[in-house]
C-alpha cells in the first residue's frame, strides 16, 4: 500500500491544486489546534486551583459554634455555647471513619487584632493554638526548625512557629530566628520553627505568611481559655467522604450541648470536600465543552475533506475508468482514495498538534517569566500524551471516513461511462 508509486500518486493528487488542498487542510488543522488549546486551558486552571490549595486535605470540614436558633428543653433561642475539650474526645471515640480531629483556638483575625511584640517592633497577626496533626490537614513548608509536637502539647511549652512574613516585619535581615523570643499579649514564646505557606486559597499569599502557631494546650492556659475550643478541623479517611459523616458529628454535638435536633444554624461548618466536588464538577463540564467545541470544529474540517475528495474523484473520473478498464479492482481504487484522505488528514492534524505545542510552550514560558507568577490562576497548561495519541487515532479514522464516500462514489462509476467523460 505504501510503496513509492502509491506515494507519488498521493502527492500528485493533493498537489494538483495546492491552494484548494491548503484551505481544506486548514479545517482539520484548526480543529485539532482549538481542541488542544481548550483542553490545555482547562488543565491549566485545574493546576492553578490545586496550587492555590497547596496540598490542603480536601476531605476536611471546618466547624465552629453559632448561637442557637430554636429553644430546647427550657433553654432559650439565641443561646451561645462553646465547644469543649471533651467534645473533641467524644468525636474521636464515637464517630468512625475519621482521620484527624484538630481543635483550634485563634487570636486576631475575626477575634480582633492582637499585638505580637519583639523588642521595639510590634505587629498584628493571627495567632493559632493547634495540634501537630494540623500540618497534615493544611500543609506548609517548615523552612527552619520544626512544627508543634506532642512534647509541646503534653508539657504546655511556650513555643511558637512563625511565618516568613512575621520575620520580615519583626527581625533584622540575617538575624537568627530560632531560639529568639516573641511576646504575644504579654506572654513570651520561644521560636522553634519558621514556615512558608504553600496554600493561597484565600487569594492573599502575603497574609498567609503572617501567622503564629503555638501548642493548643499552651494557648488555652496562657490566654485563659480554660477548656474552650474555638473551632475544629476534622478530616475523614480517604474512602469515607466527610460529607457522609458530618450529620453524625452534628447530632453528637447537639446532644452534648442540649441543642434542638432540628436547629441547623447552631453548628456552623464549611465542608471543603463538598466544595471541592463542585469545583471538580465544573472542570468536568469545562473539559466536556472543550471536547465538544474542538470535535465540532474538527468535524467541520473533515466535511471539508469529504468535499475536496469528491471533487478530486470527479476530476479523475476518466483516469479511474482507464484503470478499471486495465483491470484495477474496486479495492485498489478504494485503497488509493482512502490513502489520499488519510494522508491529508494526518498531515493537517499533525501540523495542528505541532503548532499548538509551540503556542503552549510560549504561554508556559510567559507564565514562568511573569513577575507575580504564583498569583496567576493558570499553571502549566498542557495535555497529556494520551490525548495526543487519541487525537491521532481520531484523525486516522476521520481520514478513513472522509475518504469512504468519495471512494464508494468512484467505484460505482462504470468503466465505459468513465471513459466517455471529457
Amino acid at each position: 500500500m505504501f510503496n513509492r508509486d502509491n506515494w507519488s500518486e498521493i502527492i500528485a493528487a493533493l498537489s494538483a491544486n495546492p491552494f484548494r488542498t491548503l484551505i481544506t487542510a486548514f479545517g482539520v488543522f484548526w480543529g485539532i489546534f482549538i481542541l488542544i488549546i481548550l483542553l490545555s486551558a482547562s488543565q491549566g486552571l485545574q493546576n492553578g486551583i490545586k496550587r492555590q490549595m497547596g496540598g490542603l486535605s480536601t476531605n476536611t470540614m471546618f466547624m465552629w459554634a453559632n448561637s442557637t436558633s430554636k429553644p430546647y428543653q427550657g433553654l432559650p433561642q439565641g443561646r451561645s455555647f462553646n465547644y469543649k475539650n471533651g467534645d473533641v474526645e467524644a468525636i474521636k471515640q464515637r464517630i468512625d471513619g475519621l482521620l484527624y480531629v484538630s481543635p483550634r483556638n485563634q487570636l486576631g483575625g475575626f477575634g480582633g487584632n492582637n499585638n505580637v511584640v519583639r523588642g521595639t517592633k510590634t505587629g498584628a497577626y493571627n495567632v493559632y493554638g493547634d495540634y501537630p496533626e494540623f500540618i497534615l490537614q493544611q500543609p506548609m513548608d517548615i523552612v527552619k526548625g520544626r512544627f508543634v509536637n506532642y512534647g509541646d502539647i503534653d508539657s504546655k511549652r511556650k513555643v511558637a512557629v512563625i511565618g516568613e512574613g512575621v520575620i520580615r516585619e519583626l527581625y533584622m535581615p540575617g538575624e537568627e530566628v530560632l531560639g529568639s523570643y516573641i511576646k504575644v499579649q504579654g506572654v513570651n514564646f520561644m521560636v522553634v520553627g519558621v514556615y512558608k505557606s504553600i496554600s493561597n486559597l484565600g487569594g492573599n499569599a502575603e497574609e498567609s505568611q503572617k501567622q503564629v502557631f503555638v501548642p493548643f494546650t499552651t494557648f488555652q492556659q496562657a490566654f485563659n481559655y480554660g477548656d474552650v475550643v474555638g473551632w475544629m478541623a476534622i478530616t475523614a479517611k480517604d474512602d469515607m467522604p466527610i460529607t457522609d459523616l458530618k450529620q453524625g458529628i452534628f447530632d453528637l454535638l447537639k446532644h452534648r450541648h442540649s441543642i434542638n435536633p432540628d436547629d441547623d444554624r447552631a453548628i456552623g461548618h464549611f465542608d471543603l470536600y463538598q466544595e471541592f466536588k463542585k469545583i471538580n464538577g465544573l472542570f468536568s463540564i469545562l473539559t466536556a465543552v472543550s471536547y465538544f467545541v474542538g470535535i465540532f470544529i474538527l468535524v467541520s474540517g473533515i466535511i471539508g475533506i469529504v468535499n475536496i475528495m469528491l471533487i478530486i474523484v470527479k476530476e479523475r473520473t476518466q483516469e479511474i475508468g482507464i484503470r478499471r478498464a486495465l483491470g484495477a479492482t474496486p479495492w485498489i481504487i478504494i485503497k488509493q482514495i482512502l490513502s489520499e484522505s488519510v494522508v491529508l488528514s494526518l498531515i493537517s492534524g499533525m501540523a495542528g498538534i505541532i503548532f499548538a505545542s509551540l503556542v503552549l510552550s510560549l504561554i508556559n514560558w510567559g507564565l514562568d517569566q511573569a513577575p507575580n507568577a504564583n498569583e496567576i490562576p493558570i499553571v502549566n497548561p498542557s495535555v497529556n500524551l494520551g490525548v495526543v495519541a487519541a487525537a491521532l487515532i481520531i484523525l486516522v479514522f476521520a481520514g478513513l471516513l472522509a475518504g469512504l464516500i468519495p471512494a464508494i462514489t468512484a467505484v460505482k462509476v462504470k468503466p465505459i461511462d468513465a471513459l466517455r467523460v471529457e
